[in-house]
């Protein structure tokens, strides 16, 4: 089996550090979605309509947190997935800003924002939930070709 056809996800130990380390490893842009929920601009990511075969892992920490396998095609302007890779890789969280009742979804290891879940829309996947993460939030990694 290949490391990307592992699908436990990475270790369980937190990433701690300061905002001083985050903002000299990310970029501004980075910096604004992963450490400050900022959001990127719909058809504007590199992976909004990508169909390529692999593993999406947080852009901050390496977390496996997608695959291609879950991904789906929303036409939201954002790469959209029907669940995780497993339990426990993404957290969630309450967000009420701008006036809407949201479900953050976060990497569980280095507490960094991916993007919103919702559900009920109407898309025939077999969760019926829709994971919109931000492109800039993931770092694909392409399945080897055997």
């Amino acid at each position: 089996m290949s490391s990307s056809e592992n699908t436990t996800p990475a270790t369980d130990v937190p990433v701690a550090k300061s905002d001083a380390q985050w903002r000299q490893e990310l970029t501004p842009e980075e910096y604004r979605v992963l450490r400050q929920a900022g959001t990127e601009r719909p058809y504007t990511g590199e992976y909004w309509d990508t169909h390529t075969e692999g593993v999406y892992q947080c852009r901050a920490c390496g977390s496996r947190l997608f695959t291609s396998r879950e991904k789906f095609d929303s036409h939201c302007g954002w790469p959209s997935f029907w669940a995780p890779l497993a339990e426990g890789t993404v957290r969630y969280l309450h967000d009420r800003t701008l006036g809407m009742e949201r479900i953050e979804v976060r990497c569980a290891k280095c507490d960094s924002h991916l993007g919103h879940v919702f559900e009920g829309e109407g898309y025939d996947t077999p969760t019926d939930q829709r994971y919109c993460i931000n492109s800039i939030s993931l770092r694909l990694v392409e399945t080897d070709a055997d």
